[in-house]
């Protein structure tokens, strides 16, 4: 199950605002606050007392709460690995791990006696897999990545899927943060340009940024990294389908009825005896074997990658496939062209493997 997530910053707001802004979250179905206690520069009295009302706050109204940490802020608040009684007082649910202490405490700190998850850092490396064998409570074990405030220090998205990879294999919980495009945004530290995992993302539509790490079925819960995110925003997330990969495209004008259902009146899936040159959906199929689709002429000499066509009577074996171009083709008279794969969202198209689930969105 996939839970999506906002992050507050109490030492940069106000009880008020952070409230408001929890509560539209809750309206929207989101279920995980992200917080940090890396910047929090306060007397620890202080900080217990303000984190402690905003992280009670929240439960009540269904979410989880984590709080990022290092062996500092550790000390800082009198805790220790074993000793983690401070941040059960607060009502923490998950302590992330910026940094970490010895393989032993780390290990120690998975068997804590108030079953608050572990999150260690999912953006490094560090060797979960002898911890595990050691003797570390797997079950109380997640990763989650990091976020990268300034410009051009995200991951890559290369370095981003192999350490995904890395700890999914392990069976563990992996979260990611995606970014709002809301002006005047922040985080823990003073800068405001965005605070997602991937540079990738950075810019992009948030709804983009969730949608294409939902296309790796590598990451579990995402998390919107600064705050506040817009309403829209929060409602673009909240109405996302994680049921299967979804793709937005530029849609021709005046297509016909009967095209517009074979493009969103069904999930599709590219076939196990895939093409390199084209994705085939065949589900539709079965349903055209007698009715008709009329070939459309077309003008287009080529068909080019991220094109969307549906095959016509022309070839009425395989009228209604729908078929998305991979590689650079001659068009063909078979081919009804209804549109393409938006430019931004081929990202996606290039995680779509055989038998995946996916569909298009109708804006």
């Amino acid at each position: 199950m996939h839970r999506f997530g906002i992050s507050v910053y109490p030492e940069h707001s106000t009880p008020d605002r952070d409230e408001e802004y929890i509560r539209l979250a809750a309206k929207y179905g989101f279920r995980r606050i992200f917080t940090c206690l890396l910047s929090v520069e306060e007397p620890p009295e202080i900080i217990k007392e303000k984190f402690s009302k905003m992280i009670h706050m929240a439960k009540e109204l269904g979410f989880i709460v984590g709080v990022d940490t290092n062996p500092e802020v550790f000390a800082y608040l009198g805790a220790a690995p074993a000793d983690l009684g401070v941040f059960a007082e607060m009502g923490v649910d998950i302590i992330r791990l910026d940094g970490h202490f010895s393989d032993r405490e780390d290990i120690a700190l998975t068997h804590n006696p108030y079953e608050i998850a572990i999150e260690f850092n999912a953006s490094s490396n560090i060797g979960l897999e002898l911890m595990i064998e050691r003797g570390a409570d797997v079950h109380n074990m997640e990763v989650c990545h990091n976020f990268y405030p300034q410009k051009y220090t995200g991951l890559g998205w290369n370095k981003f899927m192999e350490f995904t990879d890395r700890y999914k294999a392990l069976g563990l919980p992996v979260s990611a943060f995606v970014s709002s495009n809301k002006k005047d945004t922040y985080g823990p530290w003073p800068v405001s340009e965005g605070l997602a995992t991937c540079e990738m993302h950075r810019g992009l539509p948030i709804d983009l940024q969730a949608r294409h790490l939902l296309a790796t079925a590598k990451i579990d819960d995402i998390l919107i990294g600064n705050a506040y995110a817009s309403e829209e925003e929060l409602h673009m997330l909240s109405g996302l389908d994680t049921g299967r990969i979804t793709l937005r495209m530029d849609e021709e004008k005046d297509i016909p009825s009967q095209e517009k259902e074979v493009i969103f009146g069904y999930s599709h899936f590219d076939r196990a005896d895939a093409s390199e040159h084209i994705l085939r959906s065949s589900v539709a199929r079965g349903n055209y074997r007698n009715i008709s689709i009329p070939q459309r002429k077309s003008c287009r000499q080529q068909a080019v990658p991220g094109d969307v066509v549906i095959v016509n009577d022309c070839l009425s074996h395989y009228r209604g496939e729908l078929q998305i171009i991979r590689k650079e083709l001659p068009h063909q008279e078979y081919w009804n062209y209804v549109g393409k794969v938006k430019e931004n969202e081929r990202i996606i198209l290039q995680l779509l493997k055989p038998e995946y689930l996916f569909g298009f969105i109708k804006d």
